[in-house]
């Protein structure tokens, strides 16, 4: 990876897709924007399972996606028609939600050339080792040769344990699961690659952040977060809110603007968007993902954050996806505030856009009033 990255390095892709393999949600009934698929009708139009009895197309719960504490969602990228790329950010939370998924969405799992993991927690992490467990036996019933390697984008700095203390008592009360080692990573295949530092990756086509700038005055981390050290032969506890390994990624879409993909948003969501509004003067297309604004000890960021990202940011990004850790109440904040712009994504569904060549010189240089 380069040492030094210049936003030049991004590429603009002039096609995006994006399939939600792994979130808390399920959701089929909602009206969506041009360009959003329900799970369903992709099923049903596009890989249907005709029932003998009826000869139309049977509604197979059984092999359907489910919904889990996690987050994992399959990145396609592509530039002038060359070669698409297949980038996984996050693998879920269990050995067990994103393999049911990617089986029932039919994704080519043999075309993943890359998972990049947000941050060391499980509900991100915990899909890896069997991802890359079927992987490598999908490849291997297709063809006689090994399996291509696969890289696994990595933040160095991997922890013992992490665990949670909710405020205000701060006694920690559960340890969330391993993360997978490097160790077990590169047994199954994957070529682990770490990096603190920004880099571009799939061809140019795909940003991800080194560590995320915490500017912001309300976004306080990860109230309650802890992690275990070790010094001298023994372990303790140590107070970690602000979960520094964590890392966004980014595509910049032809006529559109950036697409962010926030993870977990323990940095808080604003700081994200203006870490990649600064890097890169473009507008913002979406923002997708966990905006970790549910629980009453967070209820005070709901309503700055929704007015940084439906008045403060200017443009306001065309839509905004809610997810994962993201709380009903700030989705309901968001849905009054930016309307039909906030998306209610779910698992299994999908959004494809094309890029716009001619359009994208009339994209305007996004600005940010107030701190």
């Amino acid at each position: 990876m380069p040492a030094t990255f210049k936003k030049e390095d991004l590429k603009r892709v002039d096609h995006f897709a994006v399939t939600f393999l792994v979130d808390n949600s399920i959701e089929w009934m909602t009206k969506l924007p041009p360009g959003f698929k329900h799970e369903l009708r992709q099923h049903l139009a596009e890989h249907p399972v005709s029932d003998p009895l009826t000869g139309v197309p049977f509604v197979d719960l059984e092999n359907y996606c489910c919904g889990a504490h996690g987050f994992s969602a399959l990145i396609e990228t592509s530039v002038g028609g060359n070669a698409q790329h297949y980038t996984l950010f996050d693998t879920g939370p269990d050995s067990r939600s994103l393999i049911r998924n990617i089986e029932s969405m039919n994704v080519p799992v043999g075309k993943i050339e890359r998972v990049i993991l947000s941050h060391w927690h499980a509900d991100h992490s915990g899909g890896l080792l069997s991802l890359l467990k079927h992987r490598r036996q999908a490849i291997k019933e297709d063809s006689t040769k090994p399996p291509p390697k696969i890289a696994v984008d990595l933040h160095p700095s991997r922890p013992i344990a992490r665990g949670i203390a909710p405020p205000p008592h701060d006694v920690v009360i559960a340890r969330l699961p391993p993360d997978p080692a490097f160790e077990e990573i590169e047994s199954e295949g994957g070529i682990v690659e770490v990096s603190d530092a920004g880099h571009v990756v799939a061809d140019g086509t795909v940003f991800v952040s080194g560590e995320i700038p915490r500017v912001t005055e309300f976004e306080g981390g990860l109230l309650g977060g802890m992690r275990w050290i070790e010094d001298g032969g023994k372990g303790h506890w140590v107070a970690e809110n602000h979960i520094m390994d964590e890392r966004y990624a980014l595509v910049d879409v032809l006529g559109k603007g950036l697409i962010i993909f926030t993870a977990c948003s323990h940095a808080g969501v604003v700081n994200v968007v203006r870490d990649a509004v600064s890097r890169f003067s473009r507008p913002v297309y979406m923002v997708i993902g966990g905006l970790h604004l549910a629980g009453p000890e967070l209820a005070d960021r709901i309503a700055p954050t929704t007015d940084f990202l439906a008045n403060k940011l200017v443009p306001a990004p065309a839509y905004v996806l809610p997810m994962h850790c993201t709380g009903f109440n700030a989705k309901v904040a968001l849905r009054e505030a930016l309307g039909d712009a906030c998306v209610p994504a779910g698992t299994g569904m999908r959004f494809e856009a094309s890029g716009d060549a001619q359009f994208d010189e009339r994209l305007p240089v996004p600005t940010i009033s107030g701190k």
